[in-house]
């Protein structure tokens, strides 16, 4: 794993300014996966316009920057695991390649050594170690006890890593060095875990709950709660900001899950340093905030607006958005370029 350059501050290296060499020649956009139109629209953050749409595989989820910070990886996990794909994009280009079959590819994360890409096959409670190149498949590791295994964060060390158990209300803890199932924990209030992301300083582990609207605090070396931050209505993604003083918690608000509406969408901003919360956005009409990431100067918060077939551009310093239509449910969005010297999958969490 590249070496951890402020043990105080794991997002040092993504601070605005610090783009790798990798990422040279990428163009400027932002990729959005729309989940029941089967495509990824194109936004230039520029300009706020769509410059490109072009089909994908089935149910796209997730826009995943690959280890090496040279590919986009779309994860397609369709409705059947015969039909999963991974549709890679050129981030020179913009454009897409060739469908590459996979089984269940909801999520998709990296090996801190980069020597594997790790797809989170939800339906199958599985993880498959690929090569992150060729995808070929190297080993595959079952966690039984994870129905709905979807989100995760490595510790500093990149020694393990938690990943949520959606259906259940539960987290795991796998040992990457292993390859195996360390264990799980319940969540105190019975919860329907989402996002994970690690303290700047790696003790604690933030995970949103979608169903008690808050995110949980997790001490990650004895995987124990810690404590709960309440934050607003579905909660659901979790973004650094790009100096690590602040993580942006997106609450979705409607929860078809549920039912009614439970609370209009919303962004909290948490305090890394004292775990308060800092500021509150609420979402135009209500909305529908998902998951996103931020831009590479750390002024614009981008999210999904997932019932409402939009992105949001929120403005990190007060909170004022714009909204650009796209396709039917979109979800995983990606900005690229990011700072950083790696990736460890989803969404764009570099390190």
């Amino acid at each position: 794993m590249p070496p951890v350059i402020d043990p105080n501050n794991l997002y040092s290296e993504i601070q605005a300014g610090k783009l790798s060499p990798a990422v040279s020649g990428a163009l400027p956009r932002v990729y959005v996966p729309n989940r029941q139109s089967n495509d990824v629209t194109v936004i230039d953050p520029a300009t706020l316009k769509v410059v490109d749409r072009f089909p994908v595989g089935i149910n796209p989820q997730h826009v995943v920057p690959s280890w090496d910070l040279k590919t986009l990886w779309v994860a397609n996990n369709a409705e059947h695991r015969s039909e999963g794909s991974l549709t890679p994009i050129n981030p020179t280009t913009g454009k897409p390649g060739k469908n590459i079959p996979v089984d269940d590819p909801y999520n998709m994360y990296f090996t801190p050594d980069g020597h594997s890409a790790v797809i989170v096959d939800e339906a199958l409670k599985r993880l498959d170690f690929r090569d992150p190149q060729t995808m070929k498949l190297q080993s595959s590791l079952e966690v039984p006890g994870c129905a709905g295994i979807n989100h995760a964060d490595f510790s500093r060390d990149g020694r393990f890593a938690i990943f949520t158990c959606e259906f259940q209300g539960k987290l795991a803890k796998i040992d990457f060095v292993e390859r195996k199932v360390v264990g799980y924990i319940t969540l105190s209030k019975g919860g329907m875990p989402q996002d994970v992301r690690i303290s700047p300083d790696g003790k604690i582990f933030f995970v949103a709950d979608m169903k008690v609207d808050g995110v949980f605090l997790i001490d990650g070396d004895k995987f124990t709660e810690v404590g709960f931050i309440k934050t607003g209505a579905g909660t659901h993604g979790l973004y650094p900001s790009r100096d690590g003083s602040k993580l942006y918690v997106a609450n979705r608000g409607i929860n078809k899950v549920f039912g009614p509406p439970r609370g209009k969408g919303s962004v909290s901003v948490i305090d890394f340093a004292t775990h308060k919360i800092v500021a509150t956005w609420p979402i135009p009409r209500g909305g529908s905030p998902d998951m996103g990431n931020v831009s590479a100067n750390g002024k614009v918060l981008w999210l999904s607006g997932r019932f409402d077939n939009v992105v949001y551009a929120i403005d990190t310093t007060t909170g004022k958005m714009k909204s650009i239509p796209v396709g039917k449910e979109p979800h995983g969005l990606t900005v690229w370029p990011q700072p950083g010297r790696y990736s460890l999958g989803h969404t764009g969490n570099l390190r």
